[in-house]
C-alpha cells in the first residue's frame, strides 16, 4: 500500500537517462574552464590608447557630430536629439500649445529695454518719466496675469491629453511663452493659431 510502484523507475534510472539525454542533445561545456589568469589577460585593455593624437580626434569629432546633431533637432524638433529638457510628448504639446499663441511676454523685454533708454534720456525728477514707471509696472503685471491664464489652460490641456502631468511641464510652457518667438529653441514648429490636438 505504501510502497513504490513496480512499473515507477528509481532515482538512479532517472538519472542515469538525464545523462544519456544530455549526451545526445550535446548540453555541456564542452571546454574545459578557463584559468583566472586566462581571463583576466583576456579582458586587460590599455587605459591610455598608443595613438592618443587619433584617439583624441576621433574623440573631438565624435563631440562635434553630436553637438551638430543637436543643433538640428533644435532647428527641426527631432525628438531623439533633443536636449534632455526639451525631450518627451508633454514637453510637445507645451511648445506647440505656446508657439500657437500669442503672448504679451514675448514683448516684456522690449518694454524694458525701452523703459531704460528712456530714463537716460528723461530728467530723472520730471513727470513723465513717473508716468512711464507707471506704464512699465501695468505692462509688468499684464504679462503676469497672461502667463497665469496660459498656465491654467495648459494644465487643463495637458490633463485632458496625457491624464498625469510631468512635473516643471507648466512651467517649462510659461518660461517660453516669456521669450520672443524667433528666438526660441527648440524653434516653434507651428504657425499661429494652430493649437495642438
Amino acid at each position: 500500500m505504501f510502497g513504490r510502484k513496480k512499473d515507477e523507475p528509481s532515482a538512479q534510472d532517472q538519472v542515469d537517462q538525464l545523462a544519456a539525454d544530455a549526451a545526445v542533445k550535446g548540453v555541456g561545456k564542452g571546454a574545459p574552464t578557463p584559468k583566472r589568469k586566462e581571463q583576466e589577460a583576456a579582458r586587460k585593455r590599455p587605459l591610455v590608447p598608443t595613438d592618443r593624437k587619433a584617439s583624441k580626434e576621433a574623440e573631438r569629432i565624435a563631440v562635434q557630430d553630436q553637438r551638430q546633431k543637436m543643433r538640428q533637432a533644435l532647428d527641426t524638433g527631432d525628438e531623439k536629439y533633443l536636449p534632455l529638457r526639451d525631450k518627451g510628448p508633454q514637453k510637445r504639446f507645451a511648445r506647440d500649445y505656446v508657439d500657437a499663441r500669442f503672448s504679451l511676454g514675448e514683448y516684456l523685454m522690449f518694454g524694458a529695454l525701452l523703459f531704460v533708454v528712456i530714463s537716460f534720456i528723461i530728467p530723472s525728477g520730471s513727470d513723465a518719466l513717473s508716468y512711464i514707471l507707471i506704464g512699465f509696472w501695468v505692462m509688468f503685471l499684464a504679462v503676469f496675469a497672461d502667463v497665469f491664464i496660459l498656465s491654467r489652460k495648459l494644465r487643463k490641456g495637458l490633463t485632458q491629453k496625457f491624464g498625469d502631468v510631468e512635473r516643471g511641464t507648466v512651467w517649462y510652457g510659461s518660461m517660453r511663452s516669456l521669450q520672443f518667438r524667433r528666438l526660441r529653441l527648440p524653434k516653434p514648429q507651428v504657425q499661429r493659431g494652430q493649437y495642438p490636438a
